[in-house]
């Protein structure tokens, strides 16, 4: 797997066959997927309006990367923020974290507002969730309590956002494990789906 800068200027890159940018956009997801690489794909197809057909708006690939990018750009500073004070603290000699480890500091960068529902998440633009994150996790949000990505009020702590669908958690298990998800996931892979 190569690193998403140089999968990102593939994706962008108009000269290579759409299917080539897909597959370069799909890796660029499986870098940085902050609903997890379902519901960050489900969401990239949506926002970007890529079609079923790529040939139909190959711009749409460039759409949806810009996007992506524009999500990660936001989450880089902090992660070497973070880094640095976990080098401080070690050379201390405090091994473990003193704070909590922040949600997109989990590597790799994926999952950190998971969305249990692929075809459930934030409608609005990536960069502007992951900063309501950035604020709400600075601002102390328990995430059992309230949702990071919207500030409501969780039902239970275990569950997924009424509002928006993001989970308090990463799941450990295949979401997909039975067959109707699967068949949901192949129609989200495939674009063929109606769109709003």
């Amino acid at each position: 797997m190569s690193s998403f800068p140089a999968q990102s200027r593939r994706a962008r890159d108009d000269t290579l066959a759409p299917v080539r940018r897909l597959r370069a956009l799909r890796e660029c997801a499986l870098h940085f997927a902050p609903y997890g690489f379902h519901a960050t794909w489900h969401h990239l197809i949506v926002s970007a309006r890529i079609p079923e057909h790529l040939d139909d708006d190959p711009r749409s690939l460039t759409r949806a990367i810009d996007e992506l990018q524009a999500a990660r750009e936001l989450v880089l500073p902090l992660r070497a923020a973070y880094a640095e004070t976990r080098r401080r603290e070690k050379a201390a000699g405090h091994r473990s974290p003193r704070r909590p480890v922040p949600p997109w500091d989990t590597p790799p960068m994926i999952g950190f507002a998971h969305c249990p529902d692929p075809w459930r998440h934030p409608a609005e633009p990536l960069p502007m969730v992951v900063r309501r994150i950035i604020t709400h996790h600075a601002a102390g949000y328990d995430p059992a309590v309230r949702c990071l990505a919207c500030g409501t009020e969780r039902p239970s702590p275990h569950g997924a956002c009424r509002t928006c669908g993001v989970g308090p958690f990463t799941p450990r298990r295949d979401p997909f494990a039975d067959d109707p998800g699967r068949e949901r996931w192949k129609r989200i892979w495939r674009r063929a789906f109606p769109r709003c």
